[in-house]
């Protein structure tokens, strides 16, 4: 009997609570409401409802409160009724709260790097702005001067800026962001740098350029507008721009302004050396306006590793000019961003976040000495060297830009042309053996046939490779030792104490004294490591053993006297006269 009693007493409780559940969420379909009838949100219900959400997740609020706007609530209105739900006198909406709703037309995403970005739709065109920067704080403050007719407090806009980061990053999407060039599906997208925020599609049929491209491209300080590209132009043409002096070379930059024009490395650094009027610099700043034009087009070398980041942060290629000598840190350095390693470096002010930075960039570098000694990144450079003008063919600088300011469009268009051809044909192209480079390679052999005969740039490149190791082998000093020590003898065995002294009086006392000796037989060892590449190719073997009881190390250097893998060699023609420039044909290459 006290059973029933008991559940009779707990009846009405059950009923209130199932009573309770059946309430429905004053939220639900409350934007579809305020549509048909714009005082739905200020329902004492709704408004309670409306504050507490606020408190709980202010992202889902300001979500909701942006749709609520574009059905047609008065939201300035309704924060009014809010501030006065709970007390606060009735002032209204903060700044902050202001430049938050505003930006609610923005989509907010995040980079595999965690920074935080906007799209924009300006002008009917989608832009890309990190939101810590200014191209995206001068869009809120215009939104805010347009709605208020004021200016929004320092403190406000960072506030909002710090909503804006978060959300970024905790509620959008993570999206690859590119710089000047980028790729998807298997097309790439070469962004034209102009005002309408347009890009160059490029497939396997063709290239086109369209608005609003699928990828996000960021615009960096100093980015200038490409020329908007134009079929029916001939390659040949770029030549008369560059003073390269052979068929050889000509074939080389096109092949490296290719790969320039790809989402992804690796890719070659190219060098220019020559003594001065040779246009080293015009002929830096010519392929950096023709592929990736900048204010500043050409710079000195960074000091630090955190100016390299930088450049290469904002820029697709970097040009370097009148570099005297590289520093091994800052060969290491462009090693790993030729074929795409990452670095970091420690933020400023800080003493532990770090900006991390994960790709690989185009690089030019020109000086008058060789500048490029390690054998390193020696593997990954094309070098050029250029002859002086002679003073019957120099044109004056305006006049230079002026044609070539004229023909850019039609150059870049011929270069989008053969893209198209390397990415039809790059699943079908093999070459004889892969260097280091293996993908520039395959990559510039796909496109050649667009421009020249199949063969022509291996046959250019093997020749370049050639010359890059004799080279480098010229320019230093325990190498060239090496080298000569096996002229009389086809082996030498023994310790690295004992091979010093040997390579020391092979040198001679000068260079065994000087700076670029090794101090050192530990030092001897890491030269040898490293030029070890470069010395197998001339056909020097250089191995490591440790022998006897004591472990004592070794060093075995043997040679055949042949190259260990013999590259094709390509035709060195002379630079054309000026007689002879005539006979250069339409796709740059001199006719016989």
């Amino acid at each position: 009997m006290s059973d029933e009693n008991d559940d009779e007493d707990l009846n009405p409780i059950l009923d209130a609570i199932d009573a309770a559940e059946e309430i429905p969420d004053p939220l639900d379909g409350l934007v579809e409401k305020s549509a048909e009838d714009p005082g739905a949100a200020f329902m004492p219900e709704v408004l309670e409802r409306l504050v507490s959400l606020k408190k709980e997740d202010r992202a889902a609020f300001e979500a909701l409160r942006a749709r609520l706007k574009k059905a047609g609530c008065r939201v300035t209105a309704l924060d009014e009724a809010m501030a006065e739900e709970t007390g606060d006198g009735g002032r209204g909406p903060t700044q902050a709260d202001i430049l938050i709703e505003l930006a609610g037309a923005a989509e907010l995403f995040h980079s595999a790097d965690g920074t935080a970005f906007a799209d924009l739709m300006i002008n009917d065109h989608r832009e890309t702005w990190p939101v810590r920067t200014k191209g995206f704080r001068r869009w809120l403050a215009r939104q805010f001067f347009e709605e208020t007719g004021g200016a929004p407090s320092s403190e406000a806009l960072q506030s909002s800026l710090n909503v804006f980061e978060a959300k970024a990053h905790f509620d959008g999407p993570e999206r690859a962001v590119f710089i000047r060039v980028g790729g998807l599906d298997g097309r790439l997208y070469l962004d034209l740098g102009d005002e309408a925020w347009r890009a160059v599609e490029i497939d396997a049929t063709g290239w086109r350029v369209i608005d609003n491209p699928p990828v996000r491209f960021r615009r960096a300080a100093g980015m200038q507008p490409l020329a908007a590209p134009v079929s029916g132009g001939s390659v040949g043409t770029l030549r008369a721009f560059l003073n390269v002096q052979s068929d050889q070379d000509f074939v080389l930059v096109v092949a490296w302004a290719l790969a320039v024009l790809r989402n992804r490395g690796p890719y070659p650094a190219l060098v220019l050396s020559g003594e001065q009027g040779s246009a080293k610099s015009t002929f830096s700043a010519i392929l950096r306006a023709l592929l990736d034009p900048n204010t500043a087009p050409l710079r000195a070398l960074p000091r630090e590793d955190r100016d390299l980041f930088i450049a290469a942060s904002n820029g697709h290629v970097l040009a370097f000019d009148n570099v005297s000598g590289l520093p091994a840190w800052i060969s290491d350095t462009l090693c790993r961003l030729a074929t795409g390693g990452g670095f970091a470096v420690r933020q400023l002010y800080t003493d532990q976040d770090e900006v991390l930075f994960d790709a690989a960039r185009p690089v030019i570098l020109n000086g008058i000495e060789d500048i490029v000694t390690r054998p390193d990144l020696a593997d990954r450079s094309v070098f050029l060297t250029l002859e002086p003008i002679p003073e019957d063919r120099r044109r004056p600088e305006a006049e230079l830009w002026a044609a070539f300011e004229v023909e850019r469009p039609r150059i870049l268009g011929v270069l989008l042309d053969a893209v198209v051809e390397g990415l039809r044909r790059l699943p079908d192209t093999h070459l004889p053996k892969l260097p280091r480079m293996a993908d520039f390679a395959l990559w510039a052999t796909a496109c050649e046939t667009a421009l020249w005969p199949a063969g022509t740039f291996w046959s250019a490149y093997c020749g370049n490779r050639d010359e890059a190791v004799e080279g480098v082998i010229d320019a230093d000093p325990v190498a060239a030792a090496v080298r000569a020590l096996v002229q009389a003898r086809t082996e030498w065995t023994g310790t690295a104490s004992e091979l010093l002294g040997a390579l020391a009086e092979l040198a001679g006392e000068r260079v065994a004294k000087s700076k670029t000796w090794p101090d050192s037989p530990r030092a001897l060892a890491g030269r040898l490591r490293r030029a070890a590449t470069f010395l197998r190719k001339i056909g020097i073997d250089i191995g490591f053993e440790r022998e006897g009881r004591a472990r004592t190390r070794i060093i075995h250097i043997t040679t055949t006297g042949q190259p260990a893998s013999p590259e094709r060699r390509a035709p060195q023609p002379s630079a054309p006269s000026a007689d002879s420039a005539k006979v250069i044909s339409g796709n740059g290459l001199a006719t016989p």
